[in-house]
């Protein structure tokens, strides 16, 4: 067994200081520091050499320790909802390990749509605990950045597109995922809110758009949660990539948020040995062509200080304390996945589950529904993996078809038809495969919708399973559009025709143009990537075992066009060039010579992304603009009635409590996620109509009624004044509007403060 110095007690101490921290007003980052004599004195041992070895890749996965002085290697993983498989030691391909299947969690949009911070705090901690049995230090996640654009690839992964959700959140992901003894590292520090030039696109945010929209899930998850790594994005902010972004990484990250542990590039988003070095980045991944040997020469020339390289190595070693190795005889010698984490996997996803739409109360299931029709490959295709993201090499996973099976048992039939072909990109299933689709924009096959309106015709209920894929939602690439692909909607009218006793089950990461179905489907849900048992979840709500409520994290638009970067004509900008990380990293993908990889990145396009909506993100916009959506941000249906009573509101120096009584008026047992907004009607200072600002998820028997209490610190109604260059408080009248969604508002009740 290899022989590491032993970090078990500054662990402990870690460890205590991050549980419950994000609800602790005491921050978290200086508890990193508290080794920092016995630090000092390992860095006074160093050579200059050993020094800069750490401030780079030592594989594909792991940066340099120190073995002489018994320091080990930082090890890290992929990805945000389940840690990777072992890849080989200098690729992304499989290692073909036997123990390393992991439990795959639901994907960040389902977390987000439990709007639940307990979940999330459970959600994190499983992934510790996987993450631990595989020797990981460092998680690369969870990423949190706004989803900005409908289309964009990443949205499965990131959070929401309101920032007091999305940074709750991130604090007790975080938090959870710290409590296990592993590292976070936060991504992708800041704006990175497309994938289209993602390697050098230009995010111009205004500043007061940026402290208040784009970094408050960092700042919570850094300040509160105690986020011990950071991982810079690819992109540039106002000028200067974010691996060596001044304002970012030194006068906000270090300087304001008092971050004391380190910053790892994201992989190959190093740019300069001067810039990252004098910027704020600590390790670059992968290489060392800028802080390797350039750094020992520029230290000799005096162009850089050593100082400057030990302080650096100390923010490494404070987080190589806190978080205890795991030793190479003890890691990898159980099974990855977990069946508490299945569990968790299993109640993240059936808080998820979104109910857009129940005419008729076809859901739940009935029990004089003896024969189902289920249409649509996303029934039976597995989202653990695809695309060019970070996937999952899941132990198992439930699809909705087998959910549905199981549930139902003997006494129901359930039939199926594909419906449509699967598009699988530049991932395809080859041309052998008679149900892969050459384009996502396909027409339907008349023989495949045959077959289906076949079934549909005999069956008591259709359900149709639409939506995208994780070709098609990826990372490196937006799409082209939120349609439905491969001829869907043609599929549905023809379900519709023959049988209107239709429930769709949309399965994605984000938001699909639902204009053509909604009119034909009496009952729609969004089903999301849900994890390993995302087919147990979606059976047990379809057959009303348990009572839907899960709220949309974000926006479904009528239009593409309504959102606010498109009608501003924002996005997409018409420069488009290859991705950075493919070009760089997946061989597998697309293979290229030295100097054609080097020839490539040179011309990358360096386009500008302008955000001149301002703060008018998601839904802000939407109701500032008067422009109405498909499905409201917060919008979410169920099997029971709640009723609200009249709230009761007061203003102190601390903030706003908020009380009311909340009923369950139905027959089951259900939650309810209650949302309050704030409205400021005499404001002279410019805001978006109304903002979140407070929520909770409540769980009732039937007929229980709770009083609900809800609290909105001050330090969230401030703004960032740009004259004064910091945060102000507007004092006047607030309107308060208490509700089930963004467009349900229940109660009102106004303060002033």
């Amino acid at each position: 067994m290899k022989k590491f110095l032993s970090l078990s007690a500054a662990s402990l101490v870690v460890a205590a200081s991050l549980f419950s921290a994000c609800s602790s007003p005491v921050s978290p980052q200086d508890r990193l520091t508290v080794n920092d004599a016995r630090i000092d004195a390992v860095i006074a041992q160093m050579t200059l050499e050993e020094k800069v070895e750490m401030l780079h890749s030592k594989t594909n996965m792991s940066s340099a320790g120190v073995p002489r002085l018994g320091i080990a290697d930082m090890h890290y993983a992929d990805g945000p909802f389940g840690i990777r498989e072992e890849g080989v030691p200098n690729g992304f391909q499989s290692a073909g390990w036997q123990l390393d299947s992991a439990t795959y969690f639901p994907t960040g949009s389902a977390l987000a749509a439990t709007w639940s911070e307990d979940l999330a705090y459970q959600y994190g901690k499983g992934m510790g605990i996987e993450a631990r049995l595989r020797g990981k230090d460092v998680i690369l996640g969870p990423a949190v950045n706004i989803q900005r654009l409908p289309v964009g690839g990443r949205t499965y992964e990131y959070l929401s597109e309101d920032p007091i959700l999305s940074a709750a959140l991130a604090c007790f992901y975080t938090e959870g995922l710290q409590s296990q003894g592993t590292a976070v590292c936060i991504k992708h520090f800041a704006v990175n809110n497309q994938e289209t030039n993602r390697g050098s696109v230009d995010a111009q945010v205004d500043e007061r758009t940026l402290r208040e929209i784009y970094l408050k899930p960092f700042e919570r998850a850094v300040r509160e949660g105690g986020a011990m790594s950071v991982m810079p994005a690819y992109n540039k902010v106002n000028g200067a990539y974010c691996s060596e972004n001044e304002h970012l990484l030194n006068e906000i990250l270090r300087g304001e948020w008092g971050f004391k542990g380190y910053t790892v590039s994201d992989w190959g988003g190093t740019h300069s040995t001067m810039g990252a070095m004098l910027h704020g980045l600590n390790v670059q991944m992968t290489g060392s062509n800028y802080l390797g040997q350039p750094v020992i020469d520029s230290v000799k020339t005096g162009a850089l200080t050593e100082e400057l390289v030990n302080e650096k190595v100390r923010q490494i070693l404070r987080v190589r304390f806190a978080v205890e190795a795991v030793p190479d005889d003890v890691a990898n010698t159980k099974m990855t996945s977990q069946p508490e984490c299945r569990d968790i996997a299993l109640r993240v996803a059936e808080k998820s589950i979104v109910l857009l739409k129940n005419e008729g109360g076809l859901l739940p299931l009935s029990a004089g529904v003896k024969k189902i029709a289920v249409i649509g490959q996303n029934a039976v295709l597995k989202t653990q993996s695809g695309g060019m993201g970070a996937g999952v090499k899941a132990l198992y996973e439930v699809t909705p078809l087998e959910g549905i099976r199981k549930r139902a048992g003997e006494a129901v039939e359930v039939s199926y038809a594909p419906g449509y072909k699967n598009f699988r990109g530049r991932w395809g299933a080859g041309a052998a495969d008679p149900l892969a689709a050459a384009a996502s924009d396909e027409p339907a096959d008349p023989a495949l919708v045959a077959e289906a309106v076949a079934l549909a015709r005999e069956a008591d209920l259709v359900l149709f399973f639409g939506g995208t894929n994780k070709s098609i939602e990826t990372e490196g690439s937006d799409r082209a559009g939120i349609d439905l692909p491969v001829g869907q909607n043609e599929v549905v009218k023809a379900l519709a025709a023959a049988n209107p006793r239709l429930v769709t089950v949309l399965i994605s990461g984000g938001p699909t143009d639902l204009r053509e179905l909604e009119p034909l489907s009496p009952a729609i849900v969004q089903g999301w990537w849900n994890g390993t048992e995302g087919g147990t979840a979606l059976a047990e709500v379809l057959f009303g075992d348990i009572a839907p409520s899960g709220k949309l994290p974000f926006t479904f638009p009528a239009r593409l066009e309504d959102s606010p970067a498109f009608a501003m004509g924002n996005f997409p900008n018409k420069i488009a060039g290859q991705d950075l990380f493919m070009m760089l990293y997946r061989d597998d993908l697309q293979k290229m010579s030295p100097e054609e990889r080097r020839a490539q990145i040179a011309a990358m396009p360096q386009p500008e992304s302008v955000y001149s909506e301002g703060s008018l993100v998601g839904y802000r916009w939407y109701d500032t603009k008067e422009v109405k959506p498909m499905y409201a941000f917060g919008h979410g249906l169920s099997y029971v009635d709640f009723d609200y009573g009249s709230m009761k509101a007061s203003a102190g120096k601390k903030g706003i409590k908020v009380s009311f009584p909340l009923t369950n008026s139905g027959r089951m047992a259900a939650d309810e996620v209650v949302q309050l907004y704030v409205r400021r009607p005499e404001s002279r200072v410019e805001w978006p109509y109304k903002e979140l600002k407070a929520f909770a998820r409540v769980s009732l028997q039937p007929g229980e009624t709770r009083t609900v209490r809800l609290e909105i610190p001050a330090d969230d109604l401030r703004y960032w004044n740009v004259d004064k260059n910091a945060w102000d408080l507007e004092h006047g009248r607030l309107e308060l509007l208490l509700g089930a969604a963004s467009d349900d508002i229940r109660q009102k009740a106004e303060v002033r403060f």
